[in-house]
């Protein structure tokens, strides 16, 4: 990928949700809910404290993450629809 987020920002695909539901309704795409779980494509090196020391980023390439409904900004890079958001708006990486 091109594409190298700075400072303390991850570049994350979204994990696509199920297309039935447990009781074998098909959803439509109009009444999805985007998820909130995704996998981190990029990371920045960290943010910088005041003293200039780096603080080094909790998420790696490749981790699966969960993240607030509202975080991030829609970007596409490649011709691939991505999210950029800061690492704080991360809530946890999935094991």
């Amino acid at each position: 990928m091109a594409f190298k987020p700075l400072h303390d920002r991850v570049l994350v695909r979204r994990v696509e949700g199920d297309e039935k539901t447990k009781g074998g309704l098909i959803i439509p795409d109009s009444a999805k809910e985007k998820p909130a779980e995704g996998e981190i494509i990029a990371t920045g090196e960290g943010a910088r404290k005041d003293s200039g020391e780096l603080i080094e980023m909790a998420v790696k390439a490749g981790d699966r993450v969960l993240f607030g409904k509202w975080s991030g900004t829609e970007v596409t890079v490649d011709g691939e629809e991505l999210l950029i958001m800061k690492e704080s708006d991360i809530l946890g990486i999935l094991a």
